[in-house]
């Protein structure tokens, strides 16, 4: 075999070894970030909301049972309704707040939804498996960031806090589930506010999806480039 016909050869096993990194790299990377996270279909300063938890079981041999979220007290949540989910059941539980609040409407509050809870009833969500919990809630808080820490239980016992807020520079390894507050629009507007709000881990992870596409076509159109750059060496 010609020196040439070597060549030919060696290149585009190269850029599939490349390929290949960059495809374990970006799978790597995704299950790095299969966190429990939060979804609102509004994030507006005092808007009403459904927040949906989307649940992903990371163990290989154990199932998700179970679901605990904590609603803050400082800023409470007045009302929050689950939606029914095949296969669990939802407890909202009320406490009184450290300090009453005054609604809208002039009304002293004493006590809130603090916590919701989902259990399985049957075998819950298996490995590879993930589910989505529904709560309406209102009015969201003027401003910030509405953490909501969870706890998520497996069927071996294991629970997996997702509680950390992440600090100046730093990612959280096992973040809460969050949402950032926007100002609130003029009638008429909130459509458009609500369309445009979208919640920061899903944001992270569509880029590092589009990131890791990037990536992976630059490598290809290198060892492209590589091959037609080759000289083409003949046996004499």
């Amino acid at each position: 075999m010609s020196r040439y016909r070597t060549l030919r050869l060696r290149v585009p096993h190269a850029a599939a070894a490349v390929i290949l990194s960059v495809v374990l790299l970006f799978a790597g990377a995704t299950a790095g970030h299969a966190h429990v996270t939060v979804e609102a279909s509004s994030t507006e300063a005092g808007s009403w909301a459904v927040l949906t938890f989307k649940v992903p079981t990371e163990s290989d041999t154990a199932s998700t049972t179970g679901l605990r979220v904590q609603l803050p007290v400082d800023a409470p949540l007045l009302s929050a309704q689950t939606q029914p989910v095949p296969g669990w059941e939802a407890e909202v539980v009320r406490s009184e707040l450290p300090e009453p609040v005054t609604d809208d409407h002039g009304n002293t509050i004493t006590e809130a939804p603090t916590e919701i809870i989902w259990t399985a009833t049957g075998e819950g969500l298996a490995p590879s498996e993930f589910g989505e919990f529904k709560v309406s809630v209102g009015p969201l808080p003027e401003s910030g960031t509405l953490h909501l820490p969870a706890v998520q239980v497996y069927s071996d016992g294991e629970e997996v806090d997702w509680v950390q807020q992440a600090s100046a520079g730093t990612e959280a390894d096992r973040p809460a589930p969050s949402i950032e507050i926007t100002p609130a629009t003029p009638d008429g507007d909130q459509d458009a506010a609500v369309d445009a709000a979208q919640p920061e881990e899903a944001g992270s992870q569509n880029f590092l999806g589009w990131a890791s596409l990037a990536v992976a076509v630059l490598a290809v159109l290198l060892a492209g480039v590589a091959l037609l750059r080759r000289p083409r060496v003949r046996d004499a």
